[in-house]
C-alpha cells in the first residue's frame, strides 16, 4: 500500500515538473524576447486556460485553483498586446519564483528519489546477504557485521523515505506557491509599469489579486505548519522504531503470537530452476481468508499462492538456510518452501497458517478459538510416558486374520477428499488423545518382576539372522528387509477403516511438532519379516518395539512426501479396559515410505499365503484320520463277521457228528478217557477245548 502510494504521488511529481518547465519556458520567452512578449504572453494565458483539463493524480478537484487560474488567464490575454518593457521587474518578481520551485524544489525531489532507491537497494543486498547467513557454520563475527549492515541500511532507508515523503507532501503547497508567486509578481510589475494605463486595471482586479497574496501567505503559514508537524513525527518514528532495524529481533522483548488467523509479511520462496538447483526471491506473502496470496513489488494486487484451507506444515532444514519451513495442500500435490527473516516471524507464520488450516478464520471470535486450540495441544503433548507399558498388550498370541488391504502411495486422494472433509476431527482421533513424540529404551522402563521372552523387547539381535545356541523367532520367515526410519509420533485413532486417518494423524503430529519447537527425532532400524515389524537400535542391535504383524490392520504413505508413512496397530487394552484400541504410528524414511509399504504388504501376503497353508495341511491330516478311523472300524467288523460264520460252521459240523456216532459213544468216550490219561494234562485241555 505504501509503495502503492508512493507510486501516485511520484506520478503527480512528474505532471507538475512536466507542467512547471511549460510554463517555464512560456516566461522565459517573455523575458528573453521582448518581441515575441506578446505571442509568450498568450501562450501563458492559454497554459493557464488548459490547467483544468490537466489530470493530477492529487489536485484534480481543486475547482478554486481552476477558477484562479482562469481569471489570471483572462486577465492576462486582455493585457498581452501591451507589455513592452519588462525585464528586470519580470526577472525578481516573476522568473525568480518559478526559477527557484524548478531548480530546487523539483531537483530535490529527484535527488531523494534515487538516494531513496539506493538505500532500498542497498537494504535488499543487505537482507540478501543476512538470509544466506549459515546456520551450520556460524561466524559471530560476520553474523555481527551483516546485522549490523542490516541495522544500518534498514535505517538508512527509513530516514531517506521519511524525508523523501516529507519532500513530496511539501510538493503539494510547494505547486500551488509556485504557480501563484510568479503570476502575482508579474501581474504587480505590469500595474507599476503601466501605472498610466490603470484604465485596464479596475479596483475588482486589484481586490482580486489582494486575496490571492492573502491565499498565497496563508498556504505559506499552513505548509509551514504541516512541515513542523511532519519532522515532529520523523522523529518520533525515528525514537519508536529502531528495535524493529533489528532482522532478528529479542524473543524475550518481542513474543510470537501463536493465535493470530492473519499474517503479512515478507519471506524468501524457493524456485527451483533445475534438477539440483534452486533460487529465493523475496516477496510481499499475506493471508486472506483461507488463501495464501503473495505480491511482487509493483504489482496493483496480490496473486494466489495456494488454498491453505486443511494444509499441512512444518519446519525443514532447505540448503543450510535459517527458519525455513514447508507448506502442503490437503490433496499433497502442491508444496512451497518459504524462509522467514526472523525466528519471530518464523514462529507466527506457522502457527497462524496452523490455525488457518484449521478453518478457525470462520469462526466468530477466531483468536479466542484459536488459544483454546493451542492450549488443547499443549496439554495433549505428553513429554516421555512408558512406551513399554503401552506396548505390553500389543502381543496377543498370532489369530488368522485376512491381510489388510495396502493403500496405494501413489494413487490420488480427489475421490477420497471429499470423505474426508466431511470428517470431523474426533471422528477420526479420540479426543484429549497424547500424542508420543520419542521411543523409551526397554531396558529402563521394565517393572519389576515383568519377565521376558525369547522374543520380547530388550533382546539383543542381528536383524540379518542370529548365531548361537538360541533358536532365534524369526529363522523361518523367509523375508528379511532393513530399513532406516526416524519415529515422528504415535496417537490413538478411532477408526482404522480409511487411509484418511494415517493422512490425518501425520499432519496432527507433523503440527504438533511445528507448534511446540520439537524437532529431534529418534533414528532406528525397522526389520520387516513375516511374522512381525521390529524396531531396532542402530548402535546396540536391541529390540526397541515388536509389532505383531497380525494386528498392523492399515499402512499408508504420505501422497506428496514420500518420506513419510504410517501404519495402525490394533491391539487390547488402552485409555479403556476391555476394548481394542487402535494407535497410529508416523515414521520418516530416506524417501523409501512407498517401499516399506510395499514390503510390509508382501509380508502380509506370505503369512496369509503361509497360514492358508497350515490350515489346508491341518485339514488334510484330520481327513486322513477320519479315513484311518473309518478303515479300522471297516477291518474290525469284517473280523467279527469272519468269527461268526467259522463258529456256525463248527456247531454244524458237531451236530453231524452227534448224529452219526450216537451208538459208539460210549466206546468212543472211553477210548478218549484212555487217550487222555496218556496226553496228560496239555492234552486234556487240548481235547476239552477241541
Amino acid at each position: 500500500q505504501t509503495r502503492s502510494l508512493l507510486g501516485v504521488f511520484e506520478e503527480d511529481a512528474a505532471a507538475i515538473s512536466n507542467y512547471i518547465n511549460q510554463l517555464f519556458q512560456a516566461m522565459h520567452r517573455i523575458y528573453d524576447a521582448q518581441n515575441e512578449l506578446s505571442a509568450a504572453t498568450h501562450l501563458t494565458s492559454k497554459l493557464l486556460k488548459e490547467y483544468e483539463k490537466q489530470r493530477f493524480p492529487l489536485g484534480g478537484d481543486d475547482e478554486v485553483m481552476t477558477s484562479t487560474l482562469q481569471q489570471f488567464a483572462k486577465v492576462i490575454d486582455e493585457l498581452s498586446s501591451c507589455h513592452a518593457v519588462l525585464s528586470t521587474q519580470l526577472a525578481d518578481a516573476m522568473m525568480f519564483p518559478i526559477t527557484q520551485f524548478k531548480e530546487r524544489d523539483l531537483k530535490e525531489i529527484l535527488t531523494l528519489k534515487e538516494v531513496f532507491q539506493i538505500a532500498s537497494n542497498d537494504h535488499d543486498a543487505a537482507i540478501t546477504r543476512y538470509s544466506r547467513l549459515s546456520k551450520r557454520r556460524e561466524n559471530e563475527k560476520i553474523k555481527a557485521e551483516v546485522t549490523e549492515d542490516v541495522y544500518t541500511s534498514r535505517k538508512k532507508q527509513h530516514q531517506t523515505m521519511m524525508h523523501y515523503f516529507c519532500a513530496l507532501n511539501t510538493l503539494q503547497y510547494k505547486k500551488k506557491i509556485s504557480l501563484l508567486e510568479p503570476l502575482l509578481g508579474y501581474m504587480q510589475a505590469q500595474i507599476s509599469f503601466f501605472k498610466m494605463g490603470s484604465e485596464n486595471l479596475t479596483e475588482q482586479l486589484e481586490e482580486f489579486l489582494t486575496n490571492i497574496g492573502t491565499s498565497v501567505q496563508n498556504v505559506r503559514r499552513e505548509m509551514d505548519c504541516e512541515v513542523e508537524n511532519m519532522q515532529q513525527t520523523i522523529e518520533d518514528l525515528e525514537v519508536a522504531s529502531d528495535p524493529l532495524y533489528l532482522p532478528d529481533p529479542d524473543p524475550t522483548k518481542f513474543p510470537a503470537h501463536r493465535n493470530l488467523t492473519r499474517k503479512a509479511g515478507y519471506l524468501n520462496a524457493r524456485n527451483k530452476t533445475g534438477l539440483v538447483s534452486s533460487s529465493w526471491e523475496r516477496q510481499f506473502y499475506f493471508t486472506q481468508g483461507g488463501n495464501l496470496m503473495s505480491q511482487a513489488r509493483g504489482d496493483v494486487a496480490g496473486g494466489l499462492v495456494m488454498d491453505i484451507d486443511n494444509c499441512s506444515v512444518m519446519a525443514v532444514d532447505c540448503e543450510d538456510r535459517r527458519y525455513c519451513f514447508q507448506i502442503t495442500s490437503f490433496d499433497g500435490k502442491k508444496s512451497s518452501i518459504l524462509q522467514a527473516e526472523s525466528k519471530k516471524d518464523y514462529e507466527e507464520w506457522i502457527c497462524t497458517i496452523n490455525n488457518i488450516s484449521k478453518q478457525i478464520y470462520l469462526s466468530e471470535n477466531p483468536e479466542e478459538i484459536a488459544a483454546r486450540v493451542n492450549q488443547s495441544a499443549l496439554e495433549a503433548v505428553t513429554p516421555s510416558p512408558s512406551f513399554q507399558q503401552r506396548h505390553e498388550s500389543m502381543r496377543p498370541a498370532v489369530q488368522s486374520r485376512p491381510p489388510a488391504a495396502r493403500t496405494s502411495s501413489t494413487g490420488s486422494l480427489g475421490s477420497d477428499s471429499a470423505a474426508l472433509s466431511a470428517l470431523s476431527l474426533d471422528s477420526l482421533v479420540a479426543p484429549d488423545t497424547p500424542i508420543q513424540f520419542d521411543i523409551i529404551s526397554p531396558v529402563s522402563e521394565d517393572l519389576p518382576g515383568q519377565a521376558k521372552s525369547s522374543g520380547q523387547s530388550g533382546r539383543r539381535t542381528n536383524p540379518f539372522g542370529e548365531s548361537g545356541g538360541s533358536k532365534p523367532e524369526t529363522e523361518d520367515s523367509i523375508l528379511h528387509q532393513l530399513f532406516i526410519v526416524r519415529f515422528l509420533g504415535s496417537m490413538e485413532v478411532k477408526s482404522d477403516e480409511s487411509p484418511d486417518v494415517v493422512y490425518e494423524t501425520m499432519r496432527q503430529i507433523l503440527a504438533a511438532r511445528a507448534i511446540h519447537n520439537v524437532f529431534r527425532m529418534t533414528e532406528s532400524h525397522l526389520l520387516v519379516t513375516c511374522d512381525c515389524l521390529k524396531l531396532i537400535d542402530p548402535q546396540t542391535q536391541v529390540t526397541r518395539l515388536r509389532f505383531p504383524l497380525p494386528n498392523v490392520v492399515l499402512y499408508a504413505t504420505h501422497q506428496e512426501n514420500k518420506r513419510l508413512f504410517g501404519f495402525v496397530l490394533r491391539t487390547s487394552g488402552g485409555r479403556v479396559e476391555n476394548r481394542q484400541t487402535s494407535i497410529c504410528y508416523i515414521f520418516e524414511s530416506n524417501n523409501e515410505g512407498e517401499k516399506i509399504c510395499d514390503s510390509v504388504g508382501l509380508a502380509k501376503q506370505i503369512a496369509f499365503h503361509a497360514e492358508l497353508d497350515r490350515k489346508a495341511s491341518e485339514k488334510q491330516k484330520e481327513i486322513d484320520r477320519v479315513k484311518e478311523k473309518q478303515q479300522k472300524e471297516l477291518n474290525k467288523q469284517k473280523q467279527i463277521e469272519k468269527d461268526l460264520e467259522e463258529q456256525s460252521r463248527l456247531i454244524a459240523a458237531s451236530s453231524r457228528s452227534n448224529q452219526s456216532s450216537a451208538e459208539g459213544q460210549f466206546v468212543v468216550l472211553s477210548s478218549s478217557q484212555s487217550e487222555d490219561s496218556d496226553l496228560g494234562e496239555d492234552g486234556k485241555k487240548k481235547r476239552e477245548s477241541e
